[in-house]
């Protein structure tokens, strides 16, 4: 009786601790934190970047970079919260150019997102160009003026190119490329106008109307509201099935990658979302051989959603379709492989081992990743695909994707098609890209390790720029078409490709 009695008492306090910690998830607050402390932080990442980051001057010089650490660390007066240290940060770090340096929230603030995101603008909004914005959906389900395809002009006295400048300024990326920040906050307009501007209870917008005349209306704040009637309705006799493993996996794989066949244009559609997971080795040899087997002409690969991965994946999918000896780079180069101040970078030590046998160090005393500065990698003559080739490119379009079609642009049966890419077409930084976590803010920032320059005869400072241009448009938004796919189908049938 006595242990039943201790399992009771352990059993009713381990419940209550899981309400507790239910509680305090539901109720999550981000707690400020001292200007001292919070200075600290950013003395720190100072440091941290300028002891390992290998493209800290890469577009900004060293004395702007200096003033710019000098500003961030001077303007903080008097204690923060989280959401607004971060944007300070932000900032400061995308004044690097480099698209992958970027700020992320802490853990505790990213597992309890959810509960900041609402309210919020009802709008999500397309950007591309210079300064298009265009309502491809809209939370307000009642709203009758702002429906997908209005073209919107402004927000709250901001025009879309002041509106974007700013949210902008808090975007990292790739030099100039500038095409990226349009499709991160083309991601999240809600988010990313929340976390910048701040929460209005409503917003003045600017649209054009449907006779073409510019016009204003007032939008209010959206919030969910949360359906209680089906409390305490009795559940359903009939169990409900749940997908098996294997139809999970389907799925998964599915949204990474897929192969599509329309035999009556003698094209593939290859849509590969990344070059990280999905049994891409399998995936590819399978693909090839198919198309073999079916006599493809046309090839097409969709990376509009592809951010990168692996670098090896690359090197095979582009084995495949090369028609000459290709490598990764010209140079890549770190600054150290000390790894200065490893407390706060983690995960250290597995790229410590990496970067110390698999780097050389030079006359310099840079650190070279031989392998991909001097292997010339050969072409595949097994299942190598000898047809016409378009690839599909935009904003997202980052990392290793970007190494994989700059190294086939100019091919004579290739086409780049769609947007510029996000990912720089001279070069960029990445290969290892471990996660400094600031001590006081627990925020987190990531650090590439090496810096790739593809080919030094590059112009740098862009993503690659397609050989056929196929923008964003309001009508094709409207209609919910994509004119992309549309339009390379068209010429393929025209024999245009």
């Amino acid at each position: 009786m006595k242990r039943l009695g201790i399992v009771v008492i352990v059993f009713f306090s381990l419940l209550q601790s899981c309400k507790t910690l239910s509680t305090q998830r539901r109720s999550y607050i981000v707690a400020k934190k001292s200007a001292a402390d919070l200075k600290e932080d950013f003395k720190l990442l100072r440091k941290i970047l300028e002891a390992n980051h290998p493209s800290l001057y890469w577009y900004t010089p060293k004395d702007s970079m200096d003033l710019y650490f000098d500003q961030s660390i001077n303007s903080i007066t008097d204690s923060l919260d989280e959401v607004q240290f971060k944007n300070k940060v932000a900032w400061l770090v995308s004044k690097i150019r480099c698209g992958h340096t970027s700020v992320l929230f802490s853990k505790a603030y990213t597992r309890n997102a959810a509960q900041f995101r609402f309210p919020s603008l009802p709008l999500y909004l397309k950007a591309w160009g210079d300064d298009s914005l265009v309502v491809f959906a809209n939370a307000s389900q009642q709203d009758s003026v702002f429906k997908r395809g209005t073209v919107i002009t402004g927000i709250n006295g901001r025009t879309n190119r002041q509106l974007l400048d700013t949210l902008f300024s808090f975007i990292s990326s790739d030099g100039y490329a500038f095409n990226y920040k349009n499709q991160v906050v083309s991601g999240n307009f809600p988010l990313w106008y929340k976390t910048i501007l701040g929460i209005d209870s409503a917003y003045n917008v600017s649209y054009i109307d449907s006779t073409g005349k510019e016009a204003t209306a007032i939008v209010k704040n959206y919030k969910p509201v949360v359906d209680t009637s089906r409390k305490g309705r009795p559940r359903s006799a009939e169990p409900v099935k749940l997908p098996s493993r294997r139809e999970l996996r389907k799925v998964r794989l599915l949204a990474q990658r897929e192969l599509r066949i329309d035999t009556a244009l003698s094209t593939a559609v290859m849509r590969l979302a990344t070059f990280s997971n999905g049994g891409l080795r399998t995936f590819f040899r399978q693909s090839f051989r198919t198309m073999k087997q079916q006599k493809i002409q046309h090839l097409v690969i969709d990376m509009r959603e592809n951010g990168g991965g692996k670098v090896s994946s690359s090197i095979l999918l582009t084995k495949y379709l090369s028609d000459h000896p290709f490598k990764v780079g010209d140079s890549v180069v770190a600054v150290s492989r000390k790894f200065a101040y490893a407390h706060y970078i983690h995960p250290s030590l597995i790229y410590w081992f990496a970067m110390n046998f698999g780097g050389k160090k030079a006359e310099d005393g840079s650190i070279h990743y031989r392998r991909y500065e001097t292997k010339l990698f050969q072409p595949k003559e097994r299942l190598h695909f000898d047809g016409q080739v378009t690839l599909l490119q935009g904003g997202y379009s980052f990392s290793a994707t970007t190494m994989f079609i700059s190294n086939l642009k100019g091919q004579k049966n290739i086409t780049v098609a769609g947007e510029e890419s996000g990912g720089g077409y001279y070069g960029n930084s990445a290969m290892y890209i471990p996660t400094i976590t600031l001590p006081n803010s627990k925020l987190r920032v990531s650090l590439p390790m090496y810096r790739l320059v593809m080919d030094s005869s590059r112009p740098r400072g862009h993503g690659i720029i397609p050989d056929l241009a196929i923008p964003p448009s309001s009508d094709a938004i409207k209609k919910g078409i994509d004119p992309k796919m549309l339009r390379i189908r068209e010429m393929i049938q025209q024999k245009a490709l």
